[in-house]
């Protein structure tokens, strides 16, 4: 736990609206119309503090508590208490806070449990902070903002802007020979590539990691068919199309585009240390953009990225993660303040920078990209920019159950390269076992 952020100063503008929040002794019950019925507590003038916790490494912890800081110098009123971590544990220690009733006011969410904590009550409806301007979106892309929604509710806001990528090591292919993969190249020109890399290779190292059992690169996919990954709370797909795409990588084994299957067991987790490309055993490897600059710090070679393959359609507009507010906090206005403050601030998006992707909003990401001297943060930066006018609607962020849903694929992936089971049999298994995880 961190002690309390506090540093003198104000900003006029806000402290005056910092003071009607605070200033005023009680909402009208009820509280504001979209906001779930959640009220601000009668609350006299005097020092608030917030309790803030988020997933990451040392650098976002420092830009996050530099952004927080400056929040305070400007609204001295307020101050928070910060607790941050690594990605192992935060949502079994999130889960833990929540169940007791005691979670943070604000914090750090991805879309793999917007919907299920949204659905199980626990985040606070922002809405109707967005509806009187209070939070405002209007400078994000419009798919960020309907990627942040629960049955139209806006349960949380794009903290940055992420896109799948493959991260290939460019030294490597120069040594062989072999021309880079490009964006939006089809599956099957991606499956040939890898195995031309294969043999360019003479084995040694495989062209591409297998994300079989990887539920983002079976999402674009299923976009690029034209096919949902979820309908309301059922998969929007049917047993044939996973069993086009198991068989797809069935085809890519049998090439030699994908190495071994206990080596792609260990990178399955998508921890950028464990990933394939970085530990010399593939060219190329499935990440999050913005995960980028960590992999390049993983790997002695010069590593480059591009989208994934299939129609740039099929991607959309994705949050790298949220921050979202707890239902039962005494402060709602306060949080929703904070968010509006870390999220649509020039100033605050030139101290975050792009650690956790391109800034949500697109006038903040115009001037943080403007002053970039940093060539990987360069290289994300123009890709989100490739992309940007292409991609297409966004879906609902996934619904209760995902996180199982996601653990039922990749067991269903392992089996099938494992040889325990064949794609048949794993995929009508898999359809069963993920209906009924969305269903309960």
């Amino acid at each position: 736990m961190r002690p309390p952020l506090v540093r003198p100063g104000v900003d006029p503008a806000r402290r005056r609206l910092l003071g009607a929040l605070l200033g005023v002794p009680v909402l009208a019950a009820g509280g504001l119309s979209g906001c779930g019925g959640e009220a601000e507590s009668p609350t006299p003038d005097g020092p608030v503090e917030l309790s803030v916790f988020w997933y990451g490494g040392t650098r976002r912890a420092e830009a996050t508590e530099r952004a927080l800081r400056l929040y305070s110098a400007r609204n001295p009123q307020v101050t928070f208490r910060v607790t941050w971590q690594g990605q192992g544990g935060y949502y079994e220690r999130l889960a833990t806070q929540a169940g007791g009733g005691n979670a943070p006011d604000l914090f750090q969410i991805d879309d793999s449990m917007l919907g299920d904590y949204a659905q199980r009550g626990i985040l606070l409806d922002l809405g109707g902070y967005v509806d009187d301007g209070r939070i405002n979106l209007n400078t994000l892309p419009t798919g960020l903002i309907d990627y942040g929604k629960i049955d139209d509710r806006v349960y949380g806001v794009a903290a940055a802007q992420t896109h799948p990528a493959v991260v290939f090591n460019r030294d490597l292919l120069d040594r062989l020979g072999v021309a880079a993969p490009t964006t939006s190249m089809t599956w099957a020109d991606y499956l040939s590539w890898a195995a031309g890399v294969t043999r360019a290779g003479r084995g040694r190292v495989a062209g591409s990691m297998d994300p079989s059992g990887d539920h983002r690169a079976l999402w674009l996919w299923l976009r690029g068919l034209g096919t949902r990954f979820y309908q309301g709370r059922q998969l929007g797909f049917g047993s044939a199309a996973l069993l086009d795409w198991f068989e797809f990588w069935e085809r890519a084994r049998s090439q030699r585009a994908t190495p071994a299957a206990a080596l792609v067991d260990r990178a399955d987790g998508g921890e950028p240390a464990r990933q394939l490309v970085v530990s010399g055993h593939t060219a190329a490897s499935f990440a999050w953009s913005h995960q980028f600059p960590e992999l390049q710090r993983y790997s002695r070679d010069e590593l480059a990225l591009v989208g994934f393959p299939g129609p740039r359609a099929a991607q959309w507009d994705r949050a790298s993660m949220y921050w979202a507010g707890f239902r039962g906090t005494r402060h709602p206005q306060v949080v929703a303040d904070v968010v509006d403050f870390l999220t649509g601030s020039v100033e605050v998006g030139r101290l975050l920078g792009t650690e956790r992707g391109l800034p949500a909003s697109l006038t903040v990401r115009q001037a943080v990209v403007q002053t970039l001297d940093d060539p990987l943060a360069e290289q994300v930066a123009a890709l989100g920019e490739a992309l940007h006018q292409q991609v297409g609607p966004a879906p609902a962020p996934p619904p209760r159950g995902h996180n199982e849903v996601r653990a039922l694929l990749t067991e269903a992936a392992r089996s099938i390269r494992a040889g325990r089971s064949g794609a048949r049999a794993a995929t009508t298994q898999f359809m069963a076992r993920a209906q009924a995880a969305l269903a309960r």
